[in-house]
Parts: structure tokens; C-alpha cells; sequence
């Protein structure tokens, strides 16, 4: 009598965990943004935010939690509830740089589950068009000659790194003026704040179109399909330059699987569908949507190379 009673009661509360996964989503889910308006990460959000309302029939919020290279906005997530309705748009830097280049960071990378990779972009090497700097060699031998300034979407992030790594290669010296993401850095140059920057393609891309900003080379193998006649870095002189930034969706630790592998399917779908497919592409980036398992091991080979990079560049944050 009391195992059928224990059986029963078993029964009852799995039937009640499965009904709870199967109505999920109920209510909104909270897409957090480590990066302020503008930049690459809020554009993909946004994006892709805009056909997971659509595919889960609820409203997908953007929230935009800005500053100290993604590390607010990813400590936001790594403290949330895991229950499947608080998701990051994280990137390179608060989930691979970051573990390297902080003597402390407030989470770990076991504080978040992996969902899928979103996209992929290079970055561009780019200055004001008013500048005098028309190719690489002319920045380069500006930099040896006198001070140079590189502003970045905020220490740590791809656009810093690739920076450090420019300067590693060149032998030039360049000091780093950060700001709160790309919109803002990008708004400093169109301003001649700064020398030059290497961004996230996407985020400089509309200036560069419109003819504000001046790009120089971009870190990708081989030249980018939307700016054909910008050259990569070896093509300009630089060897050994080759940075791809990345975005993907992470949800908190302990995040059941169910719901994990439903926000991936669907994510997969939407960035692979022609609008999104072809929005991408025309933002010179690749529509990612591996399975979690793999995009774990993707973010955790990333975490190891840029240590690599970290340590050579002698970079230390506290």
C-alpha cells in the first residue's frame, strides 16, 4: 500500500515537472544584453529577439545592462533564477576573455549553460574618413612617428583584443580608450575621438557605408562579400591577424535541458531562415545554431586560445 502510494505520488510529480516544461514559455523571457545600444550584441539580440516572440507565441524583452567588458550584464544572468525566462546574448569577451584577462570575475564559466551560437562576424580595422590614414602601412608608420589613440567597445571585448593583438604584430604603441559598447565607440570616432578602432563589423559597417568611416583591412581569412575591396590583414602587411567575434545565447546554470534545447531549435530556425539568414550575411557575418553540447565546447576552446593571447599581451584587469 505505502510503495503504491509512493509510486502514485512519483507519477504524479512527473507528470506535473513534464506539464510545467510543456507550457514553457508562459509568460516573457528577458534576453540580457551586456553592451549598450547600437553595438553588434544588441543587433543580433534584437534580430533574433524579434522571430523568438513570433516561434514561442511570447514576448521576447531586450534588456540592455552596459559596462565593465560585458561583466554587469553576465553577472546579472549568472545570479537570475534558472527557470528558463532570463537568457544572455553573451560574446567573446564576458564569456572567453574575460576569465583570463580578470583577477576576479563575480561568476565562472560553470555559472552558465551554453544554448547556441547565434552568429559570427570578423572585425574591421577602421578611422574616421577624414583622417589622412588611407591603408594600413600609413597608420602603422603614423604610429611609430607619433602618439596614436584605439578606442574599443570596452576592455576585454573582441574590438580590445583584436587591438592588442594589432599592436603585438605591428610593434606600434596605441593607448586604449574604452568606452560602454560599439554604439558609443562608434559615435567617438564618427567624432575623431580617437585614431582608429578595430570593430565588430556590423557595428561599423553603416558608417563605412555611408562613407564616415575608412576601413583598412578586416581580420577575416579572406575578404568579407560586403566590402569586397577592403583587404584582410595579410593582404595589407600584417601577418598572423586573423580574429572571429562571436555571439550566442547562455542561460543560467541548471536551466533544464528541455527548455535549453527548445530555445536552441528555435534559434536555429530563425537564424537559418532566409530574412534573418540573409540580414546576417548582409552584416558580413555567418548564422551559427550548434546544439549546446557543441557550442559548449566551442566557447570553452575559446576561453583556452584567448588565454593564450592574454597572457602573451601581458594584460592583467582587477
Amino acid at each position: 500500500m505505502i510503495k503504491n502510494v509512493r509510486r502514485l505520488a512519483m507519477m504524479c510529480a512527473l507528470a506535473c515537472a513534464t506539464q510545467a516544461n510543456a507550457a514553457w514559455p508562459d509568460h516573457p523571457i528577458t534576453i540580457i544584453v551586456p553592451a549598450a545600444p547600437g553595438g553588434t550584441t544588441d543587433i543580433v539580440a534584437r534580430l533574433v529577439g524579434e522571430k523568438l516572440s513570433t516561434a514561442l507565441k511570447q514576448q521576447v524583452v531586450i534588456e540592455n545592462r552596459a559596462g565593465a567588458g560585458g561583466i554587469i550584464g553576465a553577472q546579472l544572468v549568472a545570479r537570475a533564477k534558472n527557470d528558463g525566462y532570463t537568457f544572455l546574448m553573451g560574446n567573446i569577451g564576458p564569456n572567453a576573455i574575460n576569465y583570463s584577462l580578470y583577477k576576479e570575475l563575480p561568476y565562472k564559466p560553470s555559472d552558465f549553460t551554453p544554448v547556441t551560437q547565434v552568429i559570427m562576424v570578423p572585425n574591421i580595422l577602421v578611422v574616421n574618413a577624414k583622417s589622412p590614414y588611407k591603408t594600413v602601412a600609413d597608420l602603422i608608420a603614423a604610429a611609430k612617428k607619433e602618439p596614436v589613440t584605439v578606442g574599443s567597445s570596452g576592455t576585454g571585448q573582441s574590438p580590445h583584443m583584436s587591438a592588442e593583438m594589432f599592436k603585438q604584430r605591428t610593434g606600434i604603441e596605441a593607448t586604449h580608450v574604452p568606452y560602454k559598447g560599439a554604439g558609443p565607440a562608434v559615435a567617438a570616432l564618427l567624432g575623431s575621438q580617437f585614431t582608429f578602432m578595430i570593430d565588430n563589423l556590423p557595428s561599423s559597417l553603416g558608417a563605412i557605408q555611408d562613407g564616415k568611416f575608412r576601413a583598412l583591412a578586416v581580420t577575416s581569412a579572406k575578404r568579407s562579400p560586403v566590402l569586397p575591396d577592403v583587404p584582410t590583414m595579410e593582404e595589407a602587411g600584417v601577418k598572423d591577424m586573423v580574429v572571429t567575434a562571436w555571439f550566442g545565447l547562455f542561460a543560467p546554470a541548471g536551466t533544464d535541458m528541455n527548455i535549453v534545447n527548445q530555445m536552441q531549435q528555435a534559434t536555429n530556425k530563425i537564424i537559418h531562415d532566409g530574412p534573418i539568414a540573409e540580414r546576417f550575411r548582409a552584416l558580413g557575418g555567418e548564422p551559427g545554431g550548434d546544439t549546446p553540447d557543441d557550442y559548449a565546447a566551442f566557447v570553452e576552446r575559446e576561453r583556452t586560445q584567448w588565454k593564450d593571447i592574454v597572457q602573451k599581451a601581458g594584460l592583467k584587469q582587477e
